[in-house]
């Protein structure tokens, strides 16, 4: 970790190999992942987290509220804003939360209004004014800033979703019969986390269990996943 003795660092909580250039403000309650580089000149309040291998150029303002994920480009003099409805001295109660995706790259003077996730990979053109939700791999332009190309993995997204449609289902798995396989995933689930712990009680209590056979350790996580 390197950071610049002419910056103002706060918090403890960076990861290794990030360096903070000069004139840069890091609040107490930040989070900043490892391999990061915020250049001169950057603000980042508490209530912000960032991932590893993020690049924040010069003259980027992070405020409360702001969670940027895994090797995330923001460009120079890049704006986001916390409250749809600002006045002076009067705060919201609770900040608006903005999120930008895995991957994804903001150029230069971009502005991205409260409230917005930017998807995975999605590239924001510089200038552009960010007033709703950036699909993954989508590339926006302009102000308000709109699509203009669709990568093919957001064509799939798309044409997965007419699918579901055509059936009077949705893709994220909302059909009976996903409902009720995930529901029996779930119960072995716990059948599996009761039987360990009857077997606990009985290894404890002295009484062994020769007839037990040893099976691949059951996971749901990665079956859940396969309904989806």
């Amino acid at each position: 970790m390197s950071i610049h003795t002419q910056s103002d660092v706060q918090s403890c909580q960076i990861g290794s190999n990030t360096r903070i250039w000069q004139y840069c403000v890091v609040l107490p309650g930040a989070i900043i992942g490892s391999n990061c580089n915020l250049c001169a000149n950057v603000l980042v309040e508490n209530n912000v987290i960032i991932g590893d291998g993020v690049t924040v150029k010069s003259g980027v303002q992070l405020w409360d509220g702001l969670a940027i994920e895994d090797d995330v480009f923001i460009g120079p003099n890049v704006t986001f804003s916390n409250d749809p409805f600002p006045r002076s001295r009067q705060r919201p109660r609770e900040y608006s939360r903005t999120v930008v995706r895995k991957g994804a790259s903001i150029g230069a003077n971009a502005t991205v209004l409260p409230g917005v996730t930017i998807g995975e990979h999605a590239m924001v053109a510089a200038g552009a004014v960010v007033t709703r939700n950036v699909p993954a791999y989508g590339i926006v332009v302009g102000n308000p800033a709109r699509i203009i190309e669709k990568t093919a993995a957001t064509e799939r997204e798309d044409a997965t979703a007419k699918m579901f449609a055509a059936y009077g289902l949705t893709a994220n798995g909302d059909d009976p019969l996903s409902k009720a396989l995930h529901g029996l995933i779930d119960n072995a689930s716990s059948q599996e986390l009761q039987l360990a712990k009857i077997l606990e009680a009985l290894k404890v209590a002295g009484i062994a269990c020769e007839t037990v056979v040893e099976l691949d350790k059951f996971n749901p996580e990665k079956l859940n996943k396969l309904v989806e």
